[in-house]
């Protein structure tokens, strides 16, 4: 059941408020205008950097070799990323040959959502209204209910135990007759579910840890066997049926589930770790546990070869660049890859830097629409039409600043970028629609030559 939350701000206070928003206005354009320049000499200085590295990029045909004459060069060279090391978990007595091993913790809570509306009153006065609903989901740490708004769902959350998450990696991975560096190393990425083993009298113990926390937290007598102790049928309730299908994903579909053991707290299935009753059918506390691991596998390095091992590049311009590609990748392939995602990034940051420009300009006029907000409906107006000025007046600001890093980095580009925004300036500001207009009516109305 959902929980309302009213609350009324008054006009004075609401103007108070506007003043910061004004100030706040200054800074978000600041900070947008230094994004915006940032983003254009990064996009410039990467392109550069990939141009160079393109050009100074040479095959490493047999990277299961030592060769000396590539020692200093970029090379781009496909082989087996491979280890001898066995990561262990400690805490799990899990043991496995492989590039990285990991266990992913989730905890089932109680999570409070919320959504507010918003509405003006005559005299200037707001008044919120707050809608808390509350729902039970798999999450990443345990949720603080003692800060719920709703009294009857606060405290509401515990769990039978706390795992840190924990990520395990190969110190020494080998790329032929070569020796991959960290970052190399961490850009591997196949990964596969861990097929469980874990201890007997592990798993009791661990079941006996929980069975006490259950019974502490539950108020029930403390168990005198728990590893003889029959199970108790768990209820389905609806929203745990919803969840109980997320298990499915959890549990690798390549594995097998011949390791399952059910004990009555804690059960073991494919590479899940469950703490609770039921893994059908969840109930707040429940903890789950993921366990996967990177697998040797084929993969394409572009770097500088550094004696046996390698190095990032250093372009003219400073910048480094190495990257590690699953799969067998030519250099055409790799570079394109990577020039694409420069221009993704510098779309993405540019459009961010424009919305926040504009979020800056509306916030400077905050004060002016705050003090019409004593009559609701002229405020609406003088929201609307501030809305599509600062609109066009952030974009043109934009571009402007674009077009002047432009001129600074690439200067054509740049001037181009500046005439855009004048002809921008001169349709809106200074009524060149209107002129474009009445050019093309008259173009219509002209007579045509009339034959002799």
């Amino acid at each position: 059941m959902a929980y309302t939350e009213k609350t009324t701000t008054g006009y004075g206070t609401r103007v108070g408020n506007s003043i910061k928003a004004t100030l706040m206005g200054f800074v978000i354009i600041i900070g947008a205008t230094i994004l915006l320049w940032w983003n254009e000499g990064r996009a410039v200085k990467t392109a550069d950097m990939l141009e160079d590295a393109q050009g100074a990029c040479v095959e490493m045909p047999n990277p299961d070799k030592m060769d000396k004459s590539l020692d200093g060069e970029l090379v781009c060279g496909t082989a087996m990323a491979n280890t001898e090391e066995v990561l262990t978990d400690t805490d799990f007595g899990i043991s496995e040959n492989a590039i990285s091993l990991s266990r992913k913790v989730e905890y089932f809570q109680w999570v409070e959502h919320s959504e507010s509306k918003s509405e003006d009153k005559l005299g200037g006065k707001e008044e919120t209204t707050t809608t808390y609903t509350y729902k039970q989901e798999w999450v990443s740490s345990p949720v603080n209910s003692g800060d719920f708004k709703d009294p009857a769902y606060q405290n509401k959350n515990y769990t039978w135990t706390v795992v840190e998450n924990q990520d395990l990696w190969a110190e020494k991975v080998t790329f032929g007759a070569y020796v991959l560096n960290e970052s190399l190393i961490h850009s591997i990425s196949s990964t596969e579910a861990v097929e469980l083993n874990v201890n007997e009298q592990l798993l009791q113990s661990m079941d006996k840890s929980v069975a006490d926390t259950y019974a502490r937290i539950k108020g029930l007598p403390t168990p005198v066997n728990q590893a003889n102790a029959a199970v108790a049928p768990v209820a389905q309730t609806e929203p745990a049926a919803a969840t109980a299908d997320s298990l499915q994903t959890a549990i690798a579909d390549s594995i097998s589930q011949n390791n399952k053991v059910d004990l009555e707290y804690v059960h073991q299935a494919g590479n899940v770790i469950y703490y609770g009753r039921s893994m059908n059918a969840p109930e707040v506390g429940d903890v789950r546990i993921t366990f996967e691991k990177t697998v040797p596998a084929k993969v394409t390095v572009v770097s500088v070869v550094d004696g046996n091992t390698f190095k990032p590049f250093v372009a003219k311009n400073k910048k480094k660049f190495q990257t590690l590609r699953m799969g067998k990748k030519s250099i055409e392939e790799i570079f394109e890859e990577e020039n694409e995602n420069n221009t993704m990034w510098t779309w993405i940051l540019r459009i961010v830097g424009i919305l926040l420009v504009i979020s800056g300009f509306k916030s400077l006029f905050s004060f002016l629409e705050t003090l019409l907000k004593v009559v609701p409906f002229l405020s609406s107006i003088f929201a609307f039409g501030v809305g599509i000025i600062c609109t066009i007046v952030g974009i043109v600001y934009s571009l402007i600043v674009i077009a002047l890093a432009w001129i600074f980095y690439r200067p054509v580009l740049g001037i181009i970028l500046l005439v855009i925004a004048g002809f921008l300036v001169w349709v809106f500001a200074f009524n060149g629609k209107k002129k474009l207009a009445e050019l093309t009516n008259k173009g219509k109305a002209e007579p045509a030559p009339a034959a002799e």
